[in-house]
C-alpha cells in the first residue's frame, strides 16, 4: 500500500475514533440526564456507570456497523478523502451543538456527512437509495415510538401506584431508575459506537484492505468501544442540563419510565441493524413521560429548539462535507 494512501487511511481511523470520543461526551446526557436530574446518582457515579456500560454495549454487536459501512454508499467509492470530509463535517457539527447545549443527533451528522461527501465526489449515483431510505425511516420512527412507549408506560405506572404515598414511590423507583440508566447506557454503546466502526469498515473496504463481505475486525471494535467509553467519562454537562431539567420536571418514576422506553427502542433497532439517534429517542421519551402528567408539563419551546436542530442536521452536515471534499480536491488534487 503506497505511503500516502496508508497515511490517509490512518487519518480516517484517527478521525473516526475522535468522532466516537466526541459522541461519547456529546451523548452522555442520553443515558444519565434523568438519573442526575432526579438525584438518584451523583454526576461522577453516573458518568462512571455510563462509561462502563457503553464499553460493554459497544462490544456486543456489529449489525449497525454493517449498515453504516455498506448501506449508505457503494463502499468501492469510499476513498479516504471522502470519509475524512464526512468525519470533519460530523465532528464540527457535534462540537458546535455541544457548545450551544443542543442535544442534536450524532447519527444524523455522520450520515449527512457521508451522503454529502459522496455526492460531491461521485454524484447522486454513489448513494444507495434503498439503504438510505431504510435508515431514514428508522431515524424518523424511533423517536415517535419512544414518545408513545414512554407515555404509555408512564400512564400505566401512574395508575398502578396511584394509591401509594409519594415518598414511598420515590424510594421504590430510585434503584429501578439506576438499573434503567445502566440499560440505556448499554444500548447507547451498542448502537452509537457501531457507527464509527461502520465508517472505519467503509474506509478499509474502499482502500481494498477488506472485502465487502468481511466483518468488523476485532481491533476496530475494541478501539471504538474504548474511544466512546473514554468520551463518556468526560461528560457533556450543557446537554445533561438541557435534557434533565429544561424539557420537563422529573422524579425517579418518570426517569425510570423514560430510560426504560428509550433503551427498549434502541435495543430493538440495534438487533435489526438499524442506526437510530439515541439523542432523539431519549429526548422524545422524556417528552412522553412529561405529557403523561399533562401536556403543559413539557417545555415545548425548548423541545422546539431540539426539533429544529434535528431537522437541519443532515442538510447542514451534507453541505459542509461536500464543501470540505471539494476544497481538499482543489487544493491537493
Amino acid at each position: 500500500m503506497p505511503e500516502m494512501a496508508l497515511l490517509m487511511l490512518g487519518l480516517v481511523v484517527f478521525l473516526a475514533l475522535a468522532f466516537d470520543f466526541i459522541n461519547g461526551f456529546h451523548d452522555t446526557a442520553n443515558a444519565i440526564a434523568c438519573s442526575v436530574s432526579t438525584g438518584v446518582l451523583t454526576p461522577r457515579l453516573a458518568i462512571i456507570m455510563a462509561a462502563v456500560m457503553n464499553l460493554a454495549g459497544a462490544m456486543w454487536s456489529t449489525k449497525v456497523a454493517a449498515t453504516i459501512g455498506k448501506g449508505i454508499i457503494d463502499p468501492s467509492m469510499a476513498t479516504s478523502a471522502l470519509v475524512i470530509a464526512a468525519l470533519v463535517s460530523a465532528i464540527g457539527w457535534n462540537l458546535l451543538t455541544w457548545w450551544w447545549g443542543l442535544p442534536s443527533s450524532s447519527s444524523h451528522a455522520l450520515i449527512g456527512g457521508v451522503m454529502g461527501a459522496a455526492v460531491a465526489g461521485h454524484g447522486v449515483g454513489a448513494l444507495r437509495t434503498e439503504g438510505i431510505l431504510k435508515i431514514l425511516q428508522s431515524l424518523i420512527a424511533s423517536p415517535i415510538l419512544g414518545f408513545m412507549l414512554a407515555l404509555t408506560l408512564m400512564v400505566g405506572l401512574f395508575w398502578l401506584f396511584r394509591a401509594w404515598m409519594p415518598s414511598v414511590v420515590k424510594a421504590t423507583f430510585r434503584p429501578l431508575q439506576i438499573a434503567a440508566a445502566a440499560f440505556i447506557s448499554f444500548t447507547h454503546g451498542a448502537n452509537d459506537a457501531q457507527k464509527s466502526m461502520g465508517i472505519i469498515l467503509l474506509a478499509l473496504i474502499g482502500a481494498h484492505q477488506l472485502q465487502s463481505g468481511d466483518g468488523v475486525p476485532f481491533w476496530v471494535k475494541v478501539s471504538c468501544a474504548l474511544a466512546m467509553a473514554l468520551g463518556t467519562s468526560v461528560g457533556g454537562w450543557k446537554i445533561i442540563k438541557t435534557m434533565g431539567s429544561r424539557v420537563t420536571r422529573l422524579e425517579p418514576i418518570n426517569g425510570f419510565a423514560a430510560d426504560l422506553a428509550s433503551a427498549s427502542i434502541i435495543l430493538s433497532a440495534t438487533q435489526l441493524g438499524l442506526p437510530v439517534s439515541t439523542t432523539h429517542v431519549a429526548a422524545s421519551s422524556i417528552m412522553g413521560v412529561g405529557s403523561a402528567r399533562r401536556v403543559s408539563a413539557v417545555r415545548w419551546g425548548k423541545a422546539g429548539e431540539m426539533f429544529v436542530a434535528w431537522i437541519i442536521t443532515i442538510p447542514i452536515t451534507s453541505a459542509i462535507a461536500a464543501i470540505v471534499y471539494l476544497l481538499a480536491r482543489t487544493l491537493v488534487g
